[in-house]
């Protein structure tokens, strides 16, 4: 058995959270404190966005993926507490409590539910680590819910930056909950987060009870005995220390629906708590507010300390700035992706002269005339081909590529780019194979196919195919760096951008299911080892060797015959109406273009021997290199990158992505052709 094929055991916590047993979690926090943040950087590519029933109040709802188990993500509206809420607010707290599942002392009223779907398993609350003590009063109260919490410490890196240190172990022990440190903004702490949510759902841990300070405590006993009663349960269906609270604190709300539905014990009610407030110096609600912030201050001066600012900002500090900053962030991705091209283009092409061009140069004395020595060159030419595409372009591209990501650089373009990426129905970790793209398309869909599945593998792998392989940048840079200036090959490059964008979109109508959110991690920096990356780059690569090669030899020996037999006239005549009709090209580049097949250089090379020079200018106009390029640019890669979609997507994608690329280059090399020619004759 090979290292590649040995089988990897994973084990499986029970129940498993997935399909209709997916966990249902609740973002719940005050307003600025990161929790829409934390949901968009996980969200799916698809959220089902809505308002809360009677209310302008949006929230946002979607699936995640956490680990093998999936969970239902909603961002429910800022609220600042659960005591006297105005209508809008209310409806949260609805949610909280029964989500579509109305309670007995609600069936009255007109509305539907709060929103369509079930409660929460679990709630998250998200807290501004910076303002710690004024969030942990809604932490107290949503503790006497009676549902699974976890607390995310949100904004972790501006407190130290404060001089706020937070001990989570000590708040999470006082509190009964887990507390976990996040930096939502830079992904730090998301995925720990997530895993500890559904850790605490399946250990069925609930807070510990917090009550209020024992005098008022001892005050409150016989309002709680008088509201101990199973009529009560079965009305509110709410846990009975919440049900004393809000009856206690005079809440507008449940107030209301005593008046209702039990008007023969308000009257009752309303005397123990004018009792109440005979042993206290001011009104009960006043004493029970009071009596959170001293237990908020209290939990905040056991758990944090103030002390200098965070100093030593070493370079993990300025890394995290240059790729997860929100806005520099993208400037760091840029600069990795710079860092690609110089490889691509650079040392690549260095690398290419020294092994590829000169066995070319070798082979190309060897002009044999008999098909015995038609079919060996061709054989040569094949192998040579593979060469060219393995040794300078792949094997330098997916070891750097391999570093960045064992370095965790990777992980933080994904994180930054995610929400870009959304826009054309895929994850930010889709971008990582892009750029594997750039060198060779055949790695890059290798590798979509090992990290994702479903829909989001057959179009990220349809995708990559438009992206420029070195193949087709070496020719974009050799025709249009020389005949239409930096400027044209710009324009190239960007018309790719856009067609990749356009082409997003499209596909995702075709394939309108969108897979679950990501819950991305965020590893810190480490050196790795050189026999890690060894092992890796071969992983990635090997398929070259049992997919690629057969029919790279394979195409060389057919369109080798195709040639010794006199079929060139035949393939230029049967390609005139795309070459001459439709692309305005002289017919003689049929061949050319049938050749960029098996590889795109050859294209590039069959030019000069079609049209009998170098100087391809005395032949061709700007607006025909043009049209050529664009359409090399997007027609089929190569039957390289055929055969790696026809193992890992199937037959029937693979061919639906040679009819998309043929279809795709004719249309818009077509339109392109014909703006140019409608501009040169108006300003001609």
């Amino acid at each position: 058995m090979k290292a590649s094929d040995q089988v990897v055991t994973i084990p499986v916590s029970e129940p498993l959270f997935r399909g209709d047993r997916r966990l249902r979690i609740a973002l719940v926090g005050m307003p600025n404190s990161g929790k829409s943040t934390l949901f968009n950087a996980v969200s799916s590519t698809s959220i089902q966005t809505g308002e809360l029933t009677g209310t302008d109040k949006a929230y946002g709802e979607c699936t995640i993926q956490i680990g093998l188990d999936e969970a239902s993500l909603v961002d429910l509206p800022s609220i600042r507490t659960l005591q006297h809420l105005e209508s809008d607010d209310l409806v949260t707290l609805k949610y909280l409590l029964w989500g579509d599942q109305r309670p007995p002392v609600s069936v009255h009223e007109p509305t539907e539910p709060p929103a369509p779907f079930a409660p929460p398993d679990i709630i998250i609350q998200v807290v501004d680590a910076t303002s710690l003590e004024r969030h942990l009063e809604l932490t107290l109260e949503l503790s006497q819910l009676g549902r699974p919490m976890v607390l995310a410490l949100n904004m972790m890196d501006e407190a130290r930056q404060k001089g706020l240190h937070i001990n989570t172990n000590t708040l999470g022990k006082r509190l009964g909950i887990p507390v976990v440190p996040t930096v939502a903004l830079r992904g730090h702490g998301i995925s720990a987060l997530f895993a500890t949510a559904v850790s605490t759902v399946r250990q069925r841990a609930c807070p510990l009870p917090q009550p209020p300070s024992p005098h008022i405590s001892d005050s409150l006993k016989p309002l709680a005995d008088a509201l101990n009663r199973s009529e009560l349960h079965e009305a509110f269906r709410v846990p009975h220390p919440f049900l004393v609270m809000q009856l206690a604190g005079g809440d507008g709300y449940f107030m209301q629906e005593m008046q209702q539905h039990f008007p023969e014990l308000l009257p009752r009610l309303q005397q123990q708590r004018l009792a109440i407030e005979q042993t206290l110096p001011r009104s009960l609600d006043d004493e029970l507010h009071a009596d959170r912030h001293h237990q908020a201050a209290s939990l905040f001066e056991a758990a944090a300390r103030l002390g200098a600012p965070s100093e030593g900002q070493g370079w993990r500090y300025w890394l995290d700035e240059l790729f997860l900053h929100p806005q520099w962030g993208l400037l760091g991705s840029l600069a990795v992706f710079a860092t690609v091209l110089f490889v691509v283009f650079e040392v690549s092409t260095w690398l290419d002269t020294m092994t590829a061009a000169r066995l070319v140069e070798w082979v190309a004395q060897w002009q044999p005339e008999s098909l015995g020595g038609v079919i060996g060159r061709a054989v040569a030419d094949g192998i040579i081909g593979l060469i060219g595409i393995v040794v300078p372009f792949m094997i330098p591209l997916v070891l750097l590529l391999v570093f960045l990501e064992k370095a965790g650089i990777m992980h933080r373009i994904a994180f930054v780019v995610d929400r870009g990426f959304h826009r054309i129905g895929l994850h930010g970790e889709v971008a990582v194979q892009m750029l594997l793209g750039l060198g060779c398309n055949v790695p890059a869909i290798s590798a979509v196919s090992r990290s994702s599945g479903g829909r989001e593998r057959v179009i990220a792998s349809l995708l990559i195919t438009f992206v420029p392989c070195s193949a087709r940048s070496a020719i974009i840079l050799a025709l249009g760096g020389k005949y239409l200036g930096g400027l044209g090959v710009f324009a190239v490059f960007m018309l790719t951008i856009v067609v990749i964008a356009v082409m997003g979109n499209l596909l995702t109508r075709r394939y309108p299911y969108s897979g679950p959110g990501l819950v991305q991690e965020i590893p810190p920096y480490t050196l790795p080892h050189w026999r890690s990356l060894l092992h890796s780059t071969w992983a990635q690569t090997s398929d070259i060797l049992t997919i690629v090669t057969p029919l790279l030899i394979g195409g060389s020996v057919v369109l080798a015959l195709l040639s010794y037999i006199g079929g060139d006239a035949i393939v230029n005549s049967l390609l005139t109406p795309i070459t001459s009709w439709w692309l305005g090209l002289p017919a003689v580049l049929g061949v050319p273009i049938l050749f960029g097949i098996l590889r795109k250089e050859l294209s590039l090379l069959m030019i000069y021997q079609a049209l009998g020079t170098f100087e391809i200018s005395t032949h061709l106009d700007w607006v025909q290199i043009t049209t050529f390029l664009i359409f090399l640019t997007f027609y089929i890669p190569c039957i390289s990158t055929f055969a790696v979609m026809l193992k890992t997507l199937g037959r029937k994608d693979a061919w639906f992505s040679i009819a998309l690329s043929v279809c795709t280059a004719l249309l818009v090399s077509g339109v392109i052709r014909l703006l140019l020619e409608t501009t040169r004759y108006f300003f001609a």
